[in-house]
C-alpha cells in the first residue's frame, strides 16, 4: 500500500518535492537548490527541519554542498553493471565506457565465505580465488568490483591473478580458456554497508550504505563459473531503458 505523502515527516515531504523537480528536469545539474533560509520562508518549517532537507538531498546523492557556497543539483552519473559490460564485450567492445578506465586492486586465494560458497556451489572454507578492481571515470571511482572463482577453475586461468586488464573481462577469459560460456545470470540489488576491505578503494567510510549488486553466472551446463560483487559509489544513478513488453 502506498504511503500518503501527507503522512511523511515534513523534511521528507519537502525533500521529495525537490527530488520531483530534479526528476522532471525543472532543476538541472548545477542549478541552485533553495537554501535552508528560503525553505523556512517558503514552507513554514523550522531551520533544523530545513537543514535536514538539504542533508537528505546530499546523503541520497541529489545535491552537492560546500561551506560558503549554494547547494546545487548534482550530476547523476549513470552506473554500468556487469551484465552491461558483458554485452559490450560480446559486441566487440572493451567493456569500458568512453573516458572510463579500470585499475587492478588485488588478487589472492582465500577460504570461501558462506555467501561465496553458496554462489559457486562449493563448501564454505574451501579454496577460492578472487580478483578485485575498480572502475574510474570523470567523476572519480564509480565502482569496486570483486569476482570469485573456485580454486580448481583458477588453475586454468593464469592471468586471473595478474595485474593487467583481462582482454575480454572475466567472463570472456573463462570462455576462451575453458570453453565454458556464461549462459545464465542471477543479479541481486540491495543497499548495504561497505565492508572494511572495500571502503578505502571506493573512497567512503566503512559501513556507509551504498548500492550493492551481486551477479552469479552459470555456464551452458548449468554449472557456476563466477560470482561477482559490485559496490557502487554514492551519487550515481541506475538507469534502465528499453521497450515495454
Amino acid at each position: 500500500m502506498a504511503v500518503d505523502p501527507r503522512r511523511l515527516p515534513a523534511y521528507r515531504q519537502v525533500a521529495n518535492e525537490i527530488i520531483g523537480r530534479i526528476e522532471s528536469g525543472e532543476l538541472r545539474p548545477g542549478d541552485r537548490i533553495p537554501s535552508a533560509r528560503e525553505i523556512v520562508q517558503q514552507k513554514g518549517i523550522s531551520s533544523a527541519t530545513a537543514a535536514r532537507v538539504l542533508g537528505t538531498l546530499r546523503d541520497e546523492g541529489w545535491a552537492d554542498t560546500s561551506p560558503g557556497r549554494p547547494t546545487v543539483v548534482r550530476e547523476r552519473t549513470p552506473l554500468t553493471q556487469g551484465a552491461s559490460r558483458i554485452g559490450m564485450v560480446r559486441q566487440g567492445g572493451s567493456g569500458l565506457l568512453d573516458g572510463e578506465s579500470v585499475e587492478f586492486v588485488e588478487a589472492r586465494t582465500e577460504p570461501a565465505s558462506q555467501e561465496v560458497a553458496d554462489a559457486l556451489g562449493t563448501e564454505a572454507g574451501g579454496s577460492v580465488v578472487f580478483r578485485r578492481r575498480r572502475y574510474v571515470d570523470a567523476g572519480g571511482v564509480s565502482v569496486v568490483s570483486t569476482t570469485w572463482v573456485t580454486g580448481a577453475l583458477a588453475e586454468q586461468l593464469p592471468a586471473f591473478t595478474e595485474t593487467g586488464k583481462l582482454p575480454k573481462m572475466t567472463m570472456g577469459y573463462i570462455e576462451d580458456q575453458t570453453g565454458r560460456k556464461a549462459s545464465q545470470q542471477r543479479e541481486t540489488h540491495s543497499v548495504d554497508g561497505v565492508p572494511e576491505d572495500v571502503a578505502p578503494h571506493l573512497g567512503v567510510a566503512v559501513g556507509e550504505r551504498v548500492l550493492k549488486v551481486t551477479n552469479r553466472y552459470v555456464d551452458q551446463d548449468g554449472e557456476p563459473t563466477e560470482y561477482a560483487v559490485d559496490w557502487h559509489a554514492p551519487g550515481r544513478s541506475l538507469v534502465a531503458e528499453g521497450p515495454v513488453e
